[in-house]
This record gives structure tokens, sequence and C-alpha cells, in this order.
């Protein structure tokens, strides 16, 4: 018997509820299919998902299943950007993951189709599939097209820089702002969004082909159908999400990350994903399969291209496709079978065919777009994982996005105890040629770990210091920072990480290719790892206590019990 008609029997007075919104009892006998959207006049992410959730429903409709609609809008990183609504970016994915689980549990449900677009929203329903685990998959929303002369959102932070330092007028900005989003869905770069829908297929939880979909096509309907129809199939069959989610789809989802150049946001969203499912995804293992998988997509921020383009070569397919002899083909995915048979029905069809004769219309050829795996972009994935004594929890830097002169370097730090003050000294010069700024105190525990991206944006929009100074923080950046910037840092400052003991001169080494982070001396020298030890101990007995930044409301919850931000900055049971 289908759990929804178990639920039925125990509770005598939804029948009459159901009736109340005039449900029959033919749709109440029928698979139950949560439809749980974060649909919301919030963002271009979101705002068109109730017509995608319509065709979702027409899907569930035409295999005789019942929708049910419940509906948690995310926020967008872009309008939060720039002031303290940042700070509530990365605690809305845990309160959205648990909303679902609420809506979820307190029904019963014998399937669901999670339907979102964007940066907190798909990392929050991966992380509900888990939790719950449901027969259960992902309907994205897609992503946008480019704007005149192939605009993204992400060049908006230059051109403000440059407009705030008086290198183009205000006029000149305007237009930029009217061309940027020209239409709904994910922004079109490989940011956070469009990086964790490519993650959702790689995982086995979405429908094959179906991520980063052009959000005004019908092909977003179709696969939104037939989204709805694999609900109730699954539902009947019984596959639960931690039936597909397990180490090989986790590692899969990895490879792919390195190929496509994914965000840096998916090493803290990843590791919350694999605890949801039961796993615990050690963040030196994401830098070691990176190690040994080549960068492939010539998308933006570190490529050339709109993030719309990866559709016409074929999608996270042929990603998978250019990887086949390292993935794990006998991985479960959604449609019931593994990734290899999925891999070989595409392959069998005419859908490389179809999406090459769309790209023919650009006067592109795949391989500007897509790289054969002989010859890569670069022979190592988009992040690195760095270990020193100032992270010795380990760091997170976007390797693909660094330029050269900064992979290996030693600089100044220029310690910094919020990210306003750091900014301001930017703008104003009072940074220069061979700086390390450190912006500490915004981690999970700190300030809700908040994206950088005008910040970044500043330093690589500025011709004096663009190659030439890194950004380290125990926050985090956006999916389309460049540079040499450094994130995640642990254990964070609020808790009493390295970071909250380094002072202004320090020596700042960065090695990239060797994985290192580490402070090497003060403002006086060079000092052995034996004298820096002696430094921060006598450093640490000096720091004064801080106090929580909130007292009340959802940030002072998150900050309390976050995890740290290479764990994945959930919401942990202890304080």
């Amino acid at each position: 018997m289908l759990y929804s008609q178990i639920v039925r029997r125990k509770a005598p007075e939804m029948d009459p509820l159901h009736y109340g919104m005039g449900w029959t009892k033919e749709e109440m006998d029928m698979p139950q299919i949560l439809v749980e959207s974060t649909f919301g006049d919030s963002h271009p992410g979101s705002a068109h998902l109730f017509d995608v959730g319509q065709s979702i429903i027409r899907g569930i409709e035409e295999k005789n299943g019942k929708a049910n609609r419940f509906f948690t809008t995310d926020i967008c990183d872009g309008m939060a950007q720039g002031h303290d609504g940042m700070n509530y970016s990365l605690a809305s994915r845990d309160m959205i993951c648990n909303m679902a689980e609420i809506h979820a549990r307190s029904v019963g449900f014998d399937a669901a189709v999670f339907v979102s677009s964007c940066d907190k929203a798909i990392p929050a329903h991966l992380m509900a599939m888990g939790r719950l685990n449901l027969p259960a998959l992902l309907a994205a929303g897609g992503v946008m097209a480019a704007g005149p002369g192939l605009l993204t959102l992400e060049q908006i932070g230059t051109y403000y820089s440059d407009f705030k330092c008086g290198r183009i007028s205000q006029e000149r900005l305007e237009q930029y702002k009217r061309d940027a989003c020209p239409s709904n869905g994910a922004c079109s770069f490989m940011g956070t969004a469009c990086t964790m829908q490519s993650m959702a297929e790689a995982l086995g939880l979405m429908l094959p082909g179906n991520a980063v979909l052009p959000a005004a096509s019908p092909e977003l309907h179709d696969a939104a159908r037939c989204a709805g129809a694999a609900a109730v199939r699954l539902a009947h069959d019984g596959l639960k999400a931690r039936d597909v989610v397990n180490w090989k789809s986790m590692e899969n989802a990895i490879m792919v990350h390195a190929a496509i150049g994914g965000s840096s946001n998916a090493a803290l969203h990843l590791p919350a994903i694999a605890h949801e499912f039961g796993l615990k995804l050690d963040a030196a293992l994401i830098g070691k399969i990176q190690s040994r998988i080549p960068y492939l997509l010539d998308i933006r921020p570190s490529g050339r291209w709109p993030a719309q383009y990866l559709y016409y070569v074929g999608g996270i397919p042929a990603i998978m496709e250019n990887l086949r002899n390292v993935l794990h083909l006998d991985a479960m995915t959604v449609t019931g079978k593994t990734l290899g048979e999925n891999l070989d029905d595409l392959r069998d069809s005419d859908y490389y065919e179809r999406r090459e004769a769309q790209l023919k219309t650009f006067g592109l050829r795949r391989e500007q777009i897509l790289r054969p795996a002989e010859k890569p972009l670069s022979a190592h994935g988009a992040l690195t994982v760095l270990m020193g004594n100032l992270a010795p929890g380990g760091a997170i830097v976007k390797q693909s996005a660094v330029p050269s002169v900064m992979m290996r370097a030693t600089l100044r730090a220029r310690p910094f105890d919020s990210e306003e003050d750091a900014l301001k000294a930017i703008w104003s010069g009072d940074v220069h040629e061979g700086d390390a700024v450190l912006v500490r105190y915004e981690g999970p525990r700190g300030s809700g770990m908040p994206e950088m991206f005008y910040t970044t944006e500043a330093i690589v929009s500025d011709p004096k210091l663009g190659d030439r100074l890194a950004l380290i923080t125990d926050g985090r950046f956006s999916g389309a920072s460049r540079g040499a910037v450094i994130g995640h840092v642990s254990p964070e400052a609020s808790v009493g990480g390295p970071i909250a003991l380094v002072e202004e001169g320090d020596l700042i080494r960065i090695d990239i290719p060797a994985g290192l982070l580490a402070v090497v001396g003060t403002k006086e020298g060079e000092k052995t790892a034996e004298e820096m030890d002696a430094v921060f101990a006598e450093r640490r007995r000096k720091l004064p206590a801080r106090q929580p930044r909130y007292k009340s409301g959802v940030l002072s919850t998150y900050t309390r019990h976050a995890a740290s931000p290479m764990a994945g900055g959930y919401i942990c049971e202890q304080e």
C-alpha cells in the first residue's frame, strides 16, 4: 500500500479537508506527489517556477498521480549583495531544507519533485531529499540568456567598481544594468546556481540532460513534464533518494565539478548534502579528486562563454562522456537505470545531433566551448584545497580563476575584522600590490558566512591590484568571483581559528600547486614553523573574547549552531 494511503487511514480528518479544496475521492486514492517549489517574485531564478510547476503537474496527472503544491521562496544573492542581507543567504539554505521536511512529514507523500533554480535553493532541496529519503527528483528552472554583446550579470560587479573609481559614467552603468538579465532563469555563468543544477544531475537526482536548460525554451517545460511523470513512476517503484546517492554518485559529482570549472560554493554545499545522506565528505577528498580531473568547459567566469552554451554542446551528459573512463558508470539514477545506461541511451538517440544543430546557428564549434579530455583547458580541476598553519582545517581556492603570478606568492597581511572595512580600504587606495587582505569573523559562526563578490570585483577590476593581491577569508565567495581569492578558512576566526591571530605585516605564503596556506613570518621577517607556533600561542593568550554578533532571530540560531566552513556550514546539533 502507498504511504499516503496508510496516512489517510490514520487521519480521518484528511479526506474532508481535501474535499474542502474540491478534490474527488479518486484523486485521494492516487499516488500523492509533493511538488516543493521555491516559486516567488523574489528574483529571475524563481519568478517563473509557478509555470514550471504547472508543467510538472501535467506530467503527474498524465500518469494518474495527484500533485500537492507547497512553496518556500528562496532569496537571491544578487539581491542581497552589498548589504547585510547577504548574511542571511547561507542560513536560508538550511531553513528551506527545514521547511521541505515540515511540508513532507506533516502530510505524508509517496514521492516528491523539488523545483528550484538557484544558489541556496538547489542545495537545500538536495539536502531535503537526503533527509526525507523519499522517492524524489529535482526539476530545475534552467538558465537565462545572455544580454546584448553576451553581457552577463557577473560583469556588473566589475562595471560598478569601474563607476566607483571613475572609469565609466553613470549612464553606461545604467545601460549595463538594463541589459544584464534579459529573462528568467539562473544567471548565465557557471556560478553557484548553474553549478548546483549540474551537481543535481551528476548525483543522479535529475533526469539526464535537464540541467542548465534555456529557461525561455519549450524544452524546459518538456523536461518539467517528464519530471512529473518520473515522480509517479518512482512512487510505484519505491526507488528512494538514498538508493541513488552514495559514495559513487558523490565522487561522480566532484569529477563533473572539476571538469565544468564550477563554483567554489560547491565545496560548501556538497559536504552539507552528503551529511543529509548519511555520508561524511572530507574536504581533502574534494581536493584529491579535483587534482586528477581535467578542466574542460570554457564557460564564464573563468572562461569565455555564457552558461547557456553548455546546453548547445550537450549539457552534463556531454561532460560525462568526456569523463566516461573515470566515472562510476554503475551509479544508480532516478531513471531507474545506471549512469552508463543513461549515457548509452542518449548516444543512441538524436540528443547530441539536435543540440549541435542549435549550436551551429551561433557559428560555433563544440570544441570552442567543451574541450576534449586530451586537450583540456587545464589538467587540474576547478578547486584546490589548501592546508597549513593559517588553515589547519583547510581552505578552498578556485585555482582555475587565479592568475599565474599568484599561484605561488609571499604577501604582507592586511587583516580586517569585517568585509565592509576591507572594501573601504580597497576603494580608498589603502591596499597595495603584494598585500594579502584577510577578512575574518565572516564565517558561519561569525556573521553567517556571506559571499564577498563586490570585494573581489573591486580587486580584479583595478589594473594595479588585479593580479598582484590575494583575498583570504573565513567567509565565502560568489560563484562569479575571480582572482586569487581563498575562502572557507577553517577553523574560522569566531571559534578562535588561526586567522584571528594574524597581525598587520605578517608574511602569508600561498603555494597553490603544493596546497599550502601558511603564516611564515611577522613584519620582522621570516620565522621557522616552531617560532610561528610560539608567536601564535602568545597572541592567543592575549586574544580578547568576542561577543556573538546576533542576540536574536534566525542568525542568532544559525551562528550558534553552524558547522565549520569546510564541513559544509550546516546547522548541527551541538553549539
